[in-house]
């Protein structure tokens, strides 16, 4: 450097009296806008550091700022999606009590309409195994639960009791190997068994191979087989084909199409009667209750007329209408004088005989009991 300027000192020095000269210059020339000529020079040459700068200082803000608005957001986040997985549980949760108590109130109701003594069980497990067509219930030997009792649901039979425990028991389902039920068809009443065949269909066997069999029809308990009662839902039949035996009947069971959380334990059976022909088990008629008594009637038979048959309103009204046309000698249906339905008939006297009627044609006065 030293080198440099030594050798070059005349210019370096004219240079910086040129320098010089120009800042002067520059001092004292000022612009249109009575600005001088050095300032704006010298704004011109920082702008664009001060630009840089203030970029910079900006970037650096919004980034720290949206730091930490989005490290709020995140824990935001994570609070509303726990908060959902609770409602989500809760909701859940209300569903399945929602579901269970419909099932409890159904099976209740199923449980009063059978004449049948019964107990009401819960499903707490599956036999292990995909072929094994046992579940296990709640209730066991001390709750009264016997092996070769039936068990069954609403919509039909669900199997029988083959192990009772002190406090649980074995189901085994109608749909299992060897399971067997006796059946009677709706239309023709006739006789067999259903059989499980391991599968989600049962077989119908020991019924005539000529008896007319339709896909739909339904099957009921026989109460041969002394396990399930008479009269409940088997199933339908779902497929008739012929098969290498001959003709195969496949039977849905009605009683396990929809999940086992529930059944009923048959204590004491009671045989009921098989619905008629072409109506089916859920054909329920809902009667309302009878109307109360009118006020002062209590407990007072029903009016009925001479037939026996019980009157209504409008016999009453007729009658009522009959008895003031005899009282004023008129005959209804015949032409003539017209009767005056406005006056009452009079009351019959303890002799059976009418009282005689009043000077002013009204009903009798009645008798004042003689002074002593």
């Amino acid at each position: 450097m030293d080198s440099f300027l030594g050798r070059y000192r005349n210019l370096s020095v004219l240079l910086l009296l040129v320098a010089g000269q120009m800042m002067l210059l520059a001092w004292q020339i000022r612009s249109s806008q009575d600005v001088p000529l050095i300032r704006v020079w010298a704004v011109a040459a920082v702008t664009p550091l001060a630009r840089a700068v203030e970029a910079g200082r900006v970037a650096a803000a919004s980034f720290f700022s949206e730091y930490f608005v989005w490290r709020g957001a995140v824990q935001e986040n994570r609070e509303l999606k726990r908060r959902l997985g609770q409602l989500q549980l809760r909701n859940h949760f209300l569903e399945a009590e929602l579901a269970s108590a419909e099932r409890a109130q159904a099976l209740a109701q199923f449980r009063a309409r059978i004449p049948s003594k019964t107990l009401a069980v819960r499903v707490i497990g599956a036999g292990a195994g995909p072929e094994a067509h046992t579940v296990f219930i709640d209730r066991g030997s001390s709750d009264g639960v016997m092996k070769g009792m039936a068990a069954i649901t609403p919509e039909g039979i669900a199997g029988k009791v083959i192990a009772a425990y002190p406090m649980s028991a074995m189901v085994q389902l109608i749909t299992a190997p060897g399971a067997v039920a006796g059946v009677v068809t709706q239309k023709l009443r006739l006789r067999g068994a259903l059989r499980g065949t391991g599968s989600g269909l049962c077989l119908l066997e020991h019924i005539d191979s000529e008896a007319p069999l339709e896909p739909g029809e339904w099957i009921y308990t026989s109460g041969a087989d002394r396990v399930f009662p008479r009269g409940l839902p088997a199933g339908q039949v779902k497929l008739v084909r012929e098969g290498r035996a001959g003709r195969e009947i496949l039977v849905e069971p009605s009683g396990l199409k929809t999940r086992l959380d529930e059944l009923v334990i048959v204590l004491d059976g009671v045989h009921g009667m098989l619905p008629p022909p072409g109506v089916p088990p859920s054909d329920a008629v809902s009667l309302l209750p009878p109307p109360p008594p009118e006020p002062g009637v209590g407990s007072e038979p029903p009016a009925r007329g001479n037939n026996g048959a019980l009157l209504t309103d409008a016999d009453r009204l007729a009658e009522r209408y009959r008895r003031m046309a005899e009282a004023q000698g008129v005959q209804l249906g015949s032409k003539g004088r017209v009767p005056d339905f406005t006056r009452e008939p009079a009351p019959a006297a303890p002799n059976g005989r009418s009282a005689p009627p009043s000077a002013d044609g009204g009903a009798p006065k009645k008798q004042e009991p003689p002074r002593p």
